[in-house]
C-alpha cells in the first residue's frame, strides 16, 4: 500500500518549499518552541519588519488529549485578535477512519468582529478530500479533491458562494509524483497557469523551477532554485527569477534545538539604486 495522496493545497508544495522555506527578506524573525510533560505546547513568534519598523507578535498553545484524539489550540497576536480550534480525529469518530473535523473560530475585542468556520478532511489510499463552511462570508463553501494512484495524482478545487448561488472558484491540477521527482500543473479560473518541477538530485542537493502565466499577459513568470546541505547542520539556498532578482539563504543549526537563518535578495535590474533586503530568523525548539 503506497502513500495517501496529498490535500490540493499540499499539491506542489516540494517545489514551494524550496522556494519559500529559508528567506525572510526585510524581516527579523524569533521563534520559540517549547513542550510540557502534559502534553501541551507553546509557540511564540515576534517579527520585525524593517522597511515599516512595524513589530507584530504572536502566542499559541495547543493541548491535545491524545486517548480522546482531540486537540484545543488558542492562538493571541498583537492585532488583538484570539483564535480558538478544536479538531477531532479519526480516532473520536471511530466510524469513518482517516476523517478529521475542525471547529474554528476568530473574535477581535476591540470591534467585536467574529467569524466561525467548520473544516473537515478524509485520506484513504487513493483518495484526499477536503472542505471548509465559512459562515462569515454568505455562508462560503470551499472543497478540494484528490485522487492518487501509480504516483499521477489528479485533483479539483471549487468554491461556492451560497449568497450568490454561484461557483466563484474553480481550479485544476494534475501532477507526478516519485520519491525524488515531484511534477505538478494546474490552471486556477481558467486565468491562471502555473507548473513546477522538483527533484532530489543526491542527499545534499535538491532542485526545482517554477513557471506561471496569466491569460492576457504576454509575459511568463519563471523562477529556479536549489537547496544544497553543506553538511548536517548547514545549508545554502539560492533562487533567481526572470525579474533579475537573485535571494539567497544560509542556515546553520548552532545547537541542539536553536538554527539560525541569514538571508538576503538583490534586485539585479536596479542594482545601483538599491532596493536589496536582508532578512534574519532565529528558531529555537526545547
Amino acid at each position: 500500500m503506497g502513500p495517501c495522496p496529498p490535500l490540493y493545497a499540499d499539491l506542489g508544495k516540494q517545489a514551494r518549499d524550496l522556494f519559500n522555506k529559508g528567506y525572510h527578506f526585510g524581516l527579523v524573525k524569533i521563534e520559540t518552541k517549547t513542550h510540557t510533560r502534559n502534553n501541551v505546547e507553546f509557540v511564540a513568534t515576534g517579527n520585525h519588519h524593517l522597511d515599516t519598523a512595524k513589530v507584530c507578535g504572536s502566542l499559541e498553545t495547543k493541548y491535545k488529549l491524545k486517548d480522546w484524539c482531540i486537540s484545543f489550540t488558542e492562538k493571541w497576536n498583537t492585532d488583538n485578535t484570539l483564535q480558538t480550534e478544536i479538531a477531532f480525529e479519526d480516532g473520536f469518530i471511530t466510524c469513518a477512519p482517516g476523517l478529521k473535523v475542525t471547529l474554528d473560530t476568530t473574535f477581535a475585542p476591540q470591534t467585536g468582529k467574529k467569524a466561525g468556520r467548520v473544516r473537515s478532511l478524509f485520506k484513504s489510499q487513493y483518495l484526499a478530500l477536503n472542505g471548509d463552511i465559512d459562515f462569515n462570508e454568505g455562508p462560503f463553501i470551499n472543497a478540494a479533491a484528490v485522487v492518487g494512484y501509480c504516483g499521477w495524482l489528479a485533483g479539483y478545487q471549487m468554491g461556492f458562494d451560497t449568497l450568490r448561488s454561484a461557483v466563484c472558484k474553480s481550479n485544476f491540477s494534475v501532477g507526478y509524483c516519485l520519491c525524488d521527482f515531484v511534477l505538478h500543473t494546474s490552471v486556477n479560473d481558467g486565468q491562471e497557469f502555473g507548473g513546477s518541477i522538483y527533484q532530489k538530485v543526491s542527499d545534499h542537493l535538491e532542485t526545482g523551477v517554477q513557471l506561471g502565466w496569466t491569460a492576457g499577459n504576454n509575459a511568463t513568470r519563471f523562477s529556479i532554485g536549489s537547496k544544497y546541505k553543506i553538511d548536517k547542520d548547514t545549508s545554502f539556498s539560492l533562487k533567481v527569477n526572470n525579474a533579475s532578482q537573485v535571494g539567497m539563504g544560509f542556515t546553520h543549526r548552532l545547537r541542539d534545538g536553536i538554527t539560525a537563518t541569514l538571508s538576503a535578495v538583490i534586485d539585479g535590474k536596479n542594482f545601483n539604486q538599491g532596493g536589496h533586503k536582508v532578512g534574519f530568523a532565529l528558531d529555537m525548539e526545547a
